[in-house]
């Protein structure tokens, strides 16, 4: 009753990405069972900080940060800084990350328009 997760994102000012960071953070709390607030590094509130200061308001003292960064950095090395405790490394190192570039990848192949070379550009 008194863990919780900080879902640390990058940060935008894009409502489509706070939308899914948001969604992410609801994923991720049904397969955990316990409460996951977004934060983020820049252009969005709430910082990791604030949140595990809000989350330690509600009670929930052990609050552990996942990193949602693709790769380390300045903005993952800050959230960590910020964590009370354990925090995740930036995702960009697990296998799944790059099987889900595979993925993407050969989605974007099989449904790509063909794209026209020099030669086509040239008499267009």
């Amino acid at each position: 009753r008194r863990s919780a997760v900080v879902l640390a994102a990058a940060g935008s000012r894009a409502p489509a990405s706070r939308a899914d960071t948001e969604r992410i953070a609801a994923l991720l709390a049904a397969r955990l069972g316990v409460p996951v607030v977004p934060a983020y590094a820049s252009a969005a509130a709430p910082t990791v900080s604030d949140a595990v200061r809000a989350l330690a308001a509600r009670g929930r003292t052990r609050a552990a940060v996942a990193s949602c960064f693709t790769a380390p950095g300045r903005f993952a090395a800050e959230c960590a800084r910020a964590a009370p405790g354990t925090v995740s490394g930036p995702l960009g190192t697990h296998p799944a990350m790059a099987r889900l570039l595979l993925h993407r990848y050969d989605q974007a192949l099989r449904t790509a328009a063909p794209v026209a070379g020099p030669a086509a550009l040239a008499t267009a």
